[in-house]
């Protein structure tokens, strides 16, 4: 008998921890009312960043993405009491229904929304961030790390999202006008063969980086 992917993901999310209520309704409201749900973090790794936050010990978690606002909830799940997150979001037109998800959860009041371009909002942020999660304009991935590492101190963790971009980082040479991949491919080539960075790609969804800064 062999078995789909598909069944492989049911028995997945059968064994591990319940997707909370709030995260449900964000699933729910996001897959009826924005236009690429597929976005949207998820169950499965949902519980891995609310972990990953808890096993760093994180208190300051910043977030360059926000969409619908699934993922930065499901960080702040994992925050002590004084923790935040500062999450990103270039989409004004998506503040609204934002604002309405964090409303949700009690641990919404840790999150710092601020919409506008993080490239110009990073350099005007202070101190030094223990978590990054990177889940903007694929373009602007090695941009995006640039601005962010002197906000990062020895031991953080820099987590990255569609790294394999549907399989597209096998294409040895992807045309010049494919910027998406090509900006992908040169950000995974630069991370593994830093050695500022230990590095590990997880072939989680479309493929989720995590870089800890030596």
């Amino acid at each position: 008998m062999t078995y789909s992917s598909d069944d492989i993901d049911r028995y997945i999310l059968s064994h591990i921890d319940a997707e909370p209520d709030v995260l449900k309704t964000v699933f729910r409201e996001t897959a009826l009312y924005t236009t690429n749900p597929r976005m949207m973090s998820g169950h499965l790794q949902g519980r891995l960043l609310k972990m990953l936050v808890e096993l760093t010990g994180a208190r300051r978690v910043i977030e360059l993405g926000t969409f619908s606002g699934y993922s930065a909830l499901a960080m702040a799940e994992g925050l002590p009491e004084d923790g935040t997150v500062t999450t990103i979001e270039i989409n004004d037109e998506m503040e609204d229904f934002i604002r309405k998800q964090l409303a949700t959860a009690s641990y919404g009041r840790k999150i710092n929304l601020m919409i506008g371009n993080a490239l110009e909002i990073l350099p005007t942020l202070s101190g030094q961030y223990d978590l990054a999660f990177i889940d903007a304009d694929k373009r602007l991935y090695r941009q995006y790390f640039e601005l962010l590492l002197p906000r990062m101190h020895s031991g953080s963790l820099v987590l990255a999202d569609n790294t394999l971009w549907d399989g597209k980082v096998l294409i040895p040479n992807p045309p010049a006008s494919d910027r998406q991949t090509v900006s992908i491919k040169d950000f995974n080539d630069f991370v593994a063969n830093d050695s500022r960075f230990e590095t590990v790609i997880l072939p989680l969804r479309d493929g989720l980086t995590l870089i800890r800064v030596i």
